[in-house]
């Protein structure tokens, strides 16, 4: 790489940041009590830290990384584990058998009972505290009240709530049960919501009557009635009345009976069932384009240590942290946001539109909840953008000291903007890495520099590499993104699959043994790392290979063009086009140069191999429930296929917009 091709630095950390960080405090532990070289010979010096001799020891001693770790957070288990790693395989890797824990237990260890866990705040209720002492006595109540409707070990309870404390309560409730944790949001439709909780068989289903959304209120209670009628197993389903209070639903029991248990409506104090490594903590699903949603099975001890590690040492987060990530209970970053109570930080959360009453809605909340760690989608970020959004004019965000992005690439002009509008003395991270995982993993390094565009380092004990076809490294250039070493938080299974086959087909059909990830990535040689796109939507023309991201960054520059979607589609005689569908801003249209002026941008950003050989307009992108888009189904129903058999329109954020393929399929 030369060096007029490396992008800007946007951001370094400053000596004082970097010197007290989570990461340099573990590096100096680890070289002093594991012999680790992450300094300089002899050194233990800021300047002389090494982020990538500390990745490279942390994929390569696998073993000894993650014993560091439990170590290092002081890990509680039962009983003592018999090896950190039974076998280095994958599928199948054990870790720490023999040990017996409970996720929920380091949560509250050690908590000030005055101090506050969670701000809160959604479009009905104001911003709003729950200490410490709350959150524990809110847990235990709903705790003991599961426990009295006979709900154990192994057990699940599926959740159909909105991003309330009360669902973080009850999620760190089933957990101290060892029982099993399933949500979807109720923005989720019934079908959707079927399709996941029917897989797992749940006895206790906890909903909320309806929740308030850009304005206007939605009655979920209709869906609820449904959800009961279509999963069998559910022996209790209890209503919080979040909507309406007072609000109620035949077969249903009063939030308030389900924290009432214990003598007198006395809450207990929390207890912690200790199950194995690995048991179920929570499902979380796959978008579920095709077919069932795959239902991921993460355990209690994979999860903890995965989250141990990625919220203090790459996230950061430090004592007086307030960290705030956008999610719904349908999105992984939920768990994730759920689990920063596992450091000293404690959490925002929000339930609503975020551009309601306008685009300003969260850097408002930002403000008023004293945000220190702002987390979001990189589609937010680009709106803002877009729509001239300047989140510090008429708001003090002083508090502010770093930005997270995931969900989809950020483009190196969002990266740009947001160093625009805050500055340099602000750190940007972005990250990949997915539900998966339920972590990153690649991402965020507080003591790494921003370069535009780029994500800023592997995580540590994530083997992340760029393969050929052919299974060969590569640097500087785009491959499939592979995992070569297991990590503790990969799937202990998928429910209902007994003999594992399709979590092989999912992750390891590929390259046997290695993880496939079905994403593009390039690592350069500086360790950065940026994503293409799903790797199955790759379009390749005469042998250069083209991530969708990159399409969508030359064209969604222009201001007419709002979003996009782009598919290479096979044609009868061996040659494909490459369809561009765009949706555009108010008064623009295609009638003039705006094709021209696309083909133009495509052509000098991407390549002339990729310019589209037609484009059309939209009125909506069709997206999944957590926001992807539906590239490989709009291409497949463009070849022919029926729409049923290749996408699950319950699976989608807006179905009505799967309609417009379908007709231009039919017309050929």
């Amino acid at each position: 790489m030369t060096e007029s091709s490396v992008p800007r630095v946007l951001w370094e950390p400053d000596e004082a940041t970097a010197d007290s960080s989570n990461i340099v405090a573990f590096a100096r532990w680890a070289a002093e009590h594991k012999g680790v070289r992450a300094f300089g010979e002899g050194a233990t010096t800021l300047e002389s830290f090494d982020y990538d001799a500390l990745w490279r020891w942390s994929v390569t001693d696998v073993e000894g990384f993650w014993q560091a770790i439990w170590e290092y957070y002081g890990v509680r288990s039962e009983t003592p584990y018999e090896s950190v790693l039974a076998e280095r395989v994958m599928p199948g890797a054990r870790w720490f058998p023999g040990a017996t824990l409970n996720y929920a237990r380091h949560i509250f260890e050690g908590r000030d009972d005055e101090a506050v866990a969670i701000r809160h705040a959604t479009e009905l209720r104001p911003l709003g505290e729950w200490t410490w002492g709350e959150l524990r006595r809110r847990t235990a109540a709903i705790a003991a009240g599961l426990r009295e409707r006979g709900v154990g070990p192994g057990d699940r309870v599926v959740a159909y709530l909105p991003n309330l404390p009360e669902t973080v309560a009850a999620f760190y409730a089933v957990a101290s049960l060892g029982a099993v944790w399933s949500s979807c949001s109720p923005d989720f439709g019934v079908r959707s919501v079927i399709d996941r909780f029917a897989q797992i068989e749940p006895k206790v289903l906890l909903a909320v009557d309806g929740y308030r959304y850009g304005g206007r209120d939605f009655d979920r209670r209709p869906v609820v009635a449904e959800l009961r009628e279509a999963l069998p197993t559910v022996e209790h389903t209890v209503l919080l009345d979040y909507l309406a209070p007072g609000a109620d639903l035949e077969g249903t029991e009063p939030w308030s009976a389900l924290e009432a248990a214990g003598d007198g409506g006395a809450a207990p104090e929390p207890e912690f069932t200790p199950v194995p490594f690995d048991h179920p903590l929570w499902v979380l699903y796959s978008s579920g384009t095709t077919g069932l949603p795959k239902a991921i099975v993460h355990g209690h001890g994979g999860i903890l240590l995965e989250q141990l590690k990625n919220l203090h040492l790459h996230l950061d987060a430090r004592e007086d942290d307030r960290v705030f990530w956008f999610t719904t209970t349908g999105w992984m970053m939920w768990n994730f946001l759920a689990s920063v109570l596992l450091t000293r930080a404690s959490i925002v959360l929000y339930d609503g539109s975020p551009a309601a009453p306008d685009l300003g809605a969260l850097w408002d909340l930002a403000e008023r909840a004293g945000v220190t760690i702002f987390g979001t989608s990189a589609g937010f970020l680009s709106s803002c953008m877009k729509e001239d959004v300047h989140p510090r004019r008429g708001r003090d965000l002083s508090a502010l000291r770093a930005i997270g992005s995931t969900g989809s690439p950020l483009s190196p002009e969002a990266f740009a903007w947001v160093y625009e509008e805050f500055g340099d003395d602000l750190w940007l991270f972005s990250t990949s890495g997915g539900t998966d995982v339920c972590s990153c993993l690649v991402g965020g390094t507080p003591t790494l520099p921003v370069y535009e565009g780029e994500i800023q380092s592997r995580g540590l004990g994530m083997a992340v590499a760029s393969w050929d076809p052919d299974g060969r490294e590569l640097v500087g250039q785009v491959g499939e993104l592979v995992v070569t070493q297991p990590a503790p938080s990969m799937p202990v299974y998928f429910w209902g699959d007994p003999d594992g086959e399709r979590l092989r087909d999912s992750y390891f059909s590929v390259y046997p043994g290695i993880w496939r990830h079905g994403d593009w990535i390039e690592i350069t040689d500086r360790g950065t790392a940026i994503i293409y796109g799903r790797s199955d939507s790759t379009i390749n023309r005469g042998g250069v290979r083209m991530g969708t991201s990159e399409i969508y960054r030359a064209v969604l520059a222009l201001d007419e063009v709002v979003d996009a979607l782009v598919v290479d589609v096979p044609q009868k005689d061996g040659s494909s086009r490459i369809e561009l569908f765009t949706v555009l801003r108010p008064g623009a249209d295609l009638e003039g140069d705006l094709p021209k002026e696309i083909a133009r941008r495509v052509r000098t950003d991407c390549s002339p191999r990729h310019v589209p050989d037609r484009v059309r307009a939209i009125t909506a992108v069709p997206r999944t429930l957590s926001g992807k888009v539906l590239e490989v189904p709009v291409k497949r129903i463009l070849m022919g296929e029926s729409p049923d058999k290749v996408v699950s329109r319950d699976s989608l954020a807006n179905p009505e917009a799967l309609d417009y393929f379908t007709r231009l399929s039919d017309r050929g």
